[in-house]
């Protein structure tokens, strides 16, 4: 019988289904899967979690002025709608509150601090023996840092990945580089500028921005790239006087084919138009102090800041190559064929479409779990069957 080897065990025939991650992947599966459709002898454990709490990257990983860019209606789990009275956009603490919440309602019980312990001058670890694996860790799972600029490691002042980024209180008064124009980039140099300090951001590439709401709509909620470039020209005007560009390839189109998101402008926008917000080219190399351009120019920054994104960490843990790529850790299928594997091996939130992906995600995998359960263990003779070969 398919056990897990930490914890306390139940007395009766058990099939486990182990999902590793604690974000709105792992609860959302775990959720879907508990809505009565499954079988009273299923027992999920719930979320098996390295951090000491759900929703780690949420509550200690992100800004404090972070908003969720969509409606809260793009961005509900299965089965349970955000509790009412909440704003369309929700803050960061009302996702968290949110997500917490959602644990509860189901009965959800991850196991948290799961990485395994150290003491004693050893590791201990716990092994889980489970007859299905989700992996739910995500596509933000570890800071993404750029790698190979010269002189980064001989830089004097501050540097750190937004993800250990809190309010822009701490750098009043200070000279600071972003380097990085998605909306991380341009959230964290607003709340920069907004907060006293002098900010300015690395634009590499060409990119979209777009306004929030076109209309009252959602952005998002128009599907046609000629709709939405027209209406973001109409209200925000031509970008490309202000050092950001448009790709000649449609936004919609771009996030459908590598996952890349538009910046949705908040308000940096206008900051960049006044020159609140300077716009820099690529950094050449770092100096002890500062960095140099590719342009030539030099300039002494008290902190830089990388919104340089976030990645998958599957393969420094995950010891399969069919499934996953090892080059960029997400599954080889592109969505809608990215959520199973072979040997009840599963992904949850690798989709490149934000919550909505991953709900996509969860409901099939707890559908297809629950169907399995359903053939092998249904009858009597099936269980016990099962528990006198597997124990």
């Amino acid at each position: 019988m398919p056990t897990s080897r930490g914890g306390q065990e139940p007395d009766h025939p058990t099939t486990t289904i182990l999902r590793r991650g604690g974000g709105d992947g792992g609860a959302g599966g775990d959720a879907a899967g508990g809505d009565g459709a499954a079988p009273r002898q299923v027992w999920v454990p719930g979320p098996v979690i390295k951090d000491a709490c759900v929703a780690a990257s949420w509550r200690h990983r992100t800004y404090e002025r972070l908003r969720l860019h969509l409606p809260r209606c793009f961005c509900e789990l299965p089965l349970a709608p955000f509790p009412p009275g909440t704003p369309p956009y929700p803050t960061r603490d009302q996702f968290v509150a949110y997500l917490d919440g959602y644990a509860r309602a189901f009965g959800i019980e991850p196991r948290l601090g799961a990485g395994g312990a150290e003491g004693g001058g050893a590791t201990a670890a716990t092994e889980f023996v489970s007859r299905w694996l989700v992996v739910a860790t995500g596509e933000n799972a570890e800071p993404a840092w750029p790698e190979g600029v010269e002189g980064m490691d001989g830089y004097r002042g501050v540097a750190m990945h937004t993800s250990s980024y809190k309010k822009g209180d701490e750098f009043r008064g200070k000279n600071v580089l972003v380097v990085g124009c998605g909306n991380s980039g341009m959230e964290v140099s607003l709340d920069l500028c907004n907060n006293g300090a002098k900010a300015s951001m690395v634009v590499r590439d060409k990119l979209h921005v777009l306004p929030r709401e076109i209309l009252g709509i959602s952005t998002f909620g128009l599907s046609v790239d000629s709709v939405l470039l027209f209406f973001s020209r109409l209200i925000l005007g031509d970008t490309e006087k202000y050092s950001l560009p448009r790709p000649k390839i449609g936004p919609l189109q771009i996030k459908s084919s590598t996952g890349k998101t538009p910046v949705l402008d908040i308000g940096a926008l206008r900051k960049i138009k006044t020159g609140e917000i300077k716009v820099v080219p690529e950094i050449s190399r770092f100096t002890e102090n500062g960095v140099e351009f590719i342009d030539g120019h030099r300039e002494d920054f008290d902190a830089v800041i990388f919104a340089t994104g976030y990645k998958s960490n599957v393969p420094s843990w995950l010891k399969e190559e069919e499934f996953f790529s090892h080059a960029d850790g997400f599954p080889r299928k592109p969505f809608p064929h990215s959520w199973r594997g072979k040997n009840g091996l599963y992904a949850a939130g690798f989709t490149r479409k934000g919550l909505m992906g991953t709900s996509y995600d969860a409901l099939r995998i707890a559908g297809d779990i629950v169907d399995q359960w359903t053939e092998a263990f249904a009858s009597p003779t099936a269980a016990h069957r099962s528990s006198d070969h597997g124990a």
